[in-house]
């Protein structure tokens, strides 16, 4: 009885076993997967057959639709082709941000041809391109190989930030260019621009976005969709063919107000126009070498401070009593002054004066690492940034390893050059703009990284040579170019301080909007 009903039990358990639902033997497993893998390829044959069509047929986004933050009432190219001397010229209508250069239609067998995209850094402000590191580049490259012809053409605009250089990257594309080298950074929150239509939009759907807008049947459909409906100059602030920079007219510096959630906007603009710029290197295959930019740190105090919107009445009057002792006691000794400077940083950590005083105070008692982090707190709570944020950094190094791209680290250099690790005036003339030793390191920077990638075959006396080159091009320069330099530096502080007389009803194409350059 118990042998019978263990077996009864046993077979009980053997047909429930079949009655349920069975797992799959590994052949049907394979085959339902193989099922399912083909449906889904299936499905998604239509876009592979239209992404390889766009390709083919070349087929590329409308410039409106490229950039889903701003657009432009007008644009054009910034190079004309001139066939009384067949080459490619920087537009008339571009001059007065952009200096005269010009490159040949038909490139020379051994031409080496590289283009510096940026603001008025890559320009050589307060100088010209005459000083400006893509001049010292091809001076350095021709001493370091003289076996091709190194031609270095510069695009580098006044006052021009990442949104409006990423259309002069995608044109230049199309120019044969062997190398792109981008410097910008500085100029991203000149002009007065909102971000209403992205507001609303996720981080996680903006980033979807940007990525998908790397297929050309995302953008060919997103475009079509678009054109079906609203456009997209209804959507986006449109921006003036050239740039408008607040500072550049009467008042200006009273325009800008702290508000986190335009600087985080400006933030994202600034990825969104870095990644453009590099899908346009990469999908025409031209390497790129993007530049980490530097900032003035030790001799360039803040534009602009504000106290702190949620002080009481209490404590902003406390705040204003020690501030004015500490501007106006000249008879505070150096600690004391940094003590009063301590309380100040504790009662409003926004106000980027404070961290200034306090940063260089620590840096005259020999606490550089103190000074350091104060000094970079008052860049970062400057209610007038004009100079490049320490998000944007963090997206710079995001966007470099994403891409895989060389880069020159700029501002790890002059850190480096610097005594105490605070770059300042010795290699800067203002808030971001390089002397002309500063332009002569951001070349051999250049030159160091070509080498690593093997564009260029270093000659043994190479440093003999760049250093006659580099003599022998600043005696060619009269004294006349180092005056209006000179001229346009005190002009370009006068901007930066908000000191412009000019009016936003005036003409916008006078040749005073030429002296109000930033990066």
């Amino acid at each position: 009885m118990s042998k019978g009903g263990e077996n009864l039990t046993q077979n009980d358990s053997e047909e429930s076993s079949r009655g349920a639902n069975p797992l799959p033997t590994p052949r049907y497993s394979k085959r339902y997967f193989g099922f399912r893998l083909a449906a889904l390829l299936l499905g998604l044959l239509p876009f592979l057959l239209l992404e390889i069509s766009l390709y083919c047929v070349g087929w590329t986004q409308a410039d409106g639709l490229k950039d889903p933050y701003v657009g432009f009432v007008e644009s054009s190219p910034l190079f004309n082709f001139n066939p009384s001397t067949d080459h490619f010229e920087v537009a008339d209508s571009r001059k007065p941000l952009f200096c005269a250069d010009s490159f040949s239609a038909k490139k020379s067998p051994n031409e080496f041809r590289v283009f510096c995209v940026g603001g008025s850094t890559v320009q050589g402000r307060p100088f010209a391109i005459e000083t400006a590191f893509s001049t010292w580049l091809e001076l350095n490259l021709t001493a370091a190989d003289d076996s091709k012809n190194w031609n270095v053409i510069n695009c580098g605009g006044v006052s021009y930030a990442s949104y409006r250089l990423a259309p002069i990257v995608e044109e230049i594309v199309g120019y044969d260019p062997d190398l792109i080298v981008l410097y910008t950074g500085h100029n991203e929150f000149l002009e007065d621009r909102t971000y209403e239509s992205v507001k609303s939009t996720s981080p996680w759907v903006a980033g979807a976005h940007q990525r998908l807008s790397h297929l050309k049947s995302y953008s060919f459909l997103r475009d079509l969709a678009v054109s079906k409906g609203e456009s997209n100059q209804n959507r986006v602030p449109q921006l003036s063919k050239e740039v408008e920079a607040r500072l550049d007219f009467r008042n200006g510096l009273e325009k800008y107000r702290r508000d986190d959630m335009w600087r985080q906007s400006v933030v994202r603009h600034f990825e969104h126009n870095l990644r453009r710029m590099l899908t346009a290197a990469k999908s025409a295959n031209v390497p790129l070498v993007l530049c980490n930019p530097v900032s003035n740190l030790r001799d360039a105090s803040p534009f602009k401070s504000e106290n702190r919107e949620d002080m009481s009445a209490e404590e902003l009057e406390r705040f204003q009593e020690i501030w004015k002792s500490v501007r106006e006691d000249e008879n505070q000794g150096l600690s004391e002054r940094r003590a009063e400077l301590e309380k100040l940083a504790l009662l409003d950590p926004l106000h980027a004066e404070v961290h200034y005083r306090l940063g260089q105070i620590y840096q005259m008692q020999g606490e550089f690492d103190k000074a350091k982090i104060h000094l970079v707190e008052a860049k970062e709570q400057d209610v007038c940034p004009l100079r490049i944020v320490e998000p944007m950094y963090e997206v710079i190094n995001q966007v470099k390893e994403d891409f895989d791209v060389s880069w020159v680290d700029v501002k790890a250099c002059f850190e480096k050059k610097a005594v105490d690790g605070i770059p300042g005036r010795r290699f800067l003339v203002d808030h971001v703009h390089p002397s002309i030793r500063g332009h002569q390191l951001i070349a051999d920077l250049l030159v160091e990284e070509m080498i690593k990638e093997e564009m260029v075959r270093k000659k043994e006396n190479y440093e003999e040579r760049r250093i006659a080159s580099y003599q022998n091009h600043l005696e060619s320069l009269s004294h006349l170019y180092f005056q209006l330099g000179k001229d346009r530096l005190a002009g370009l502080k006068r901007w930066a301080k908000g000191e412009v007389t000019k009016r936003r009803d005036d003409r916008v194409d006078e040749p005073a909007r030429a002296q109000s350059p930033n990066e």
